[in-house]
């Protein structure tokens, strides 16, 4: 009999019942060190005072009207984005999913409205996570996400990664724009070298094709600014945000220049719950916290703790790990064990961590985890590689 939860999920026998910083409290009482953040989602951690205090007081005022009407919480949001971003404008979703929806939309119909209606293709890369939706698997290509969907949602290309030769050779006039993440999650912690996403911005810029990042996950202080392009000095013109602005909230967004933005007129999309005061009331929260720049170094300098301890670990264990990668507190330890096998033996030992492709484990904390909790995590983690040993 099939179960009242659907049974897509491959989950751990763990329930948390509560969550502190960067803590996560079994029903048992066991309490784990949270490298997870519900997949770079609890960016202040859980149950930061600031977050609860905001939802709370929002919650007993106004929860939801739609947007029918004009909503403060959402224009305070959208006005703290443009002016810490490249955006002349943002769409307020629940998800990165949708994110990515609109971002397809949005680029389509630039051209469309630009009198270019065949150029509609979108090129997307080996490796890539876009979300679960039509657009979001036929964008990602592989088996895993999109074997039994068919028909696929058409215009998309797919390249290998970082392959920038064979990205030029592949843009012809019917390409509308390049989708890719600064840093790819899902596909084993792979950060795009600076030097490639300039060149990839040259390049949209020469052959007049809109850019689209995916900073799903890699967004809102993950890597240390406050969105990784940032760190090659370059804008796109579309971007897909969510994930840590709501720290653990549903909440998502579109940012894009006003150019990229302007086939998108009344009546061109919408969402009911999107921008809604709750969400809008924490994003607010976080992006007061977050991108403050005493904050945003705190982060780099803590990330450069944390690699250091690690390198030591990976050093520590050469039969378990292969090397440390990735930027900010958005770290991936390639396993030579099954990624799987690294998680469940750090359940044992404590410790929450998140499997992903290309045998790699990701490591991603709140961004407010502490000195002594990076110590007690690698602790944790060094348990774990040596239960792997002993097994």
């Amino acid at each position: 009999m099939i179960p009242s939860v659907l049974p897509t999920y491959s989950r751990a026998p763990l329930r948390f019942a509560k969550g502190e910083g960067t803590w996560l409290v079994e029903e048992d009482g066991r309490r784990f060190l949270d490298l997870a953040s519900g997949i770079a989602v609890n960016a202040l951690g859980h149950a930061h005072p600031a977050l609860v205090a905001a939802l709370t007081e929002q919650a007993g005022k106004l929860w939801h009207t739609s947007n029918l009407y004009e909503i403060p919480q959402q224009q305070a949001l959208a006005d703290k984005l443009v002016d810490a971003t490249f955006a002349d404008t943002v769409f307020f979703t629940n998800s990165g999913t949708e994110a990515c929806e609109l971002a397809v939309k949005m680029a389509r119909k630039y051209w469309y409205e630009k009198g270019q209606p065949d150029k509609t293709d979108i090129i997307a890369f080996t490796g890539s996570f876009h979300g679960r939706s039509a657009a979001g698997i036929a964008a990602a290509g592989s088996e895993k996400m999109t074997k039994g969907f068919g028909p696929l949602l058409p215009g998309f290309k797919h390249l290998g990664w970082g392959d920038l030769e064979a990205l030029e050779a592949a843009i012809d006039d019917n390409t509308a724009a390049i989708i890719i993440e600064p840093v790819q999650g899902e596909g084993g912690i792979r950060p795009m070298p600076d030097a490639d996403l300039q060149a990839l911005r040259q390049l949209c810029d020469d052959k007049s094709v809109l850019l689209i990042l995916d900073e799903v996950q890699c967004g809102v202080g993950r890597t240390g600014k406050l969105f990784a392009h940032e760190w090659a000095g370059v804008t796109p013109d579309i971007m897909m945000v969510a994930k840590g602005i709501g720290g653990g909230f549903p909440l998502g967004a579109v940012l894009a220049t006003e150019e990229a933005a302007s086939g998108m007129t009344a009546g061109s999309h919408g969402s009911t719950y999107g921008g809604n005061p709750l969400g809008c009331a924490v994003g607010c929260t976080v992006m007061d916290h977050v991108a403050a720049p005493e904050f945003l170094a705190e982060v780099n300098r803590k990330a450069g703790l944390l690699r250091q301890k690690l390198e030591g670990l990976v050093a520590s264990h050469p039969d378990v790990f292969e090397e440390v990668r990735g930027v900010g507190l958005m770290l991936g330890l390639k396993t030579k064990c099954a990624p799987g096998d690294f998680v469940k033996a750090g359940h044992d030992a404590l410790v929450a961590t998140v499997p992903a492709a290309d045998n790699v484990v990701r490591l991603l904390p709140p961004l407010i985890i502490s000195d002594d909790e990076i110590a007690e995590a690698v602790t944790r983690l060094d348990a774990a590689a040596t239960a792997i040993e002993k097994a």
